[in-house]
């Protein structure tokens, strides 16, 4: 199936999904990341600011504060597809832009490198076992993770994942999906 019938289909499962569920699916996967070795001993995160129906990632934002995590989320360059990580400290250091998306604001904010990035948690609409994704179409996250040699984990409900994804050359697999129900070691399949 192509990708863009894969992550409109997926997307509309997404949508309906009951608010409360949503919720308390997303924290059921915040306690299961919390407790991941690789961030127990990053001292950076990187993460993008949800918006729904994707997994919440605002209050593991707030988690990984209040253990001492520095969390710096991407800023991204429409005209080079490309991304930029700013460490937050507050919300408050957040702008909203193009198709309302939160994003830091590089003056209050400060810079941080692809390699001070311990693990990177990647966005995506729909999963295979692999690691495979299917984003939302803008490649920024498969250009930076062409770079990017630490960590990666993909937080996704049990109803992203399918047996199957279209797999092109620039493609890269995440190594590890956590879902409410389970965790997946991707290289291990």
């Amino acid at each position: 199936m192509e990708k863009s019938i894969l992550r409109k289909i997926t997307l509309q499962v997404l949508n309906n999904l009951d608010l409360l569920e949503h919720q308390q699916n997303s924290h059921k996967i915040h306690k299961k990341i919390l407790v991941e070795e690789s961030i127990k001993k990053a001292q950076v995160i990187g993460i993008t600011l949800s918006s729904f129906p994707e997994v919440d990632t605002w209050g593991l934002i707030e988690e990984l504060w209040k253990r001492g995590k520095r969390v710096a989320v991407p800023k991204c360059e429409p005209l080079t597809r490309g991304m930029t990580f700013y460490e937050i400290e507050s919300f408050d250091q957040l702008e909203v832009v193009y198709m309302k998306l939160n994003e830091p604001i590089p003056n209050v904010t400060k810079k941080v490198e692809a390699s001070q990035i311990g693990v990177l948690i990647v966005p995506g609409v729909v999963f295979n076992k692999k690691g495979y994704r299917i984003g939302f179409g803008g490649g920024y996250y498969d250009r930076f993770l062409s770079g990017y040699e630490g960590t990666t984990i993909a937080l996704a409900f049990t109803s992203q994942i399918v047996e199957e994804v279209p797999v092109e050359r620039y493609d890269l697999p995440v190594e590890y999906i956590l879902t409410e129900s389970t965790r997946i070691e991707c290289s291990k399949i």
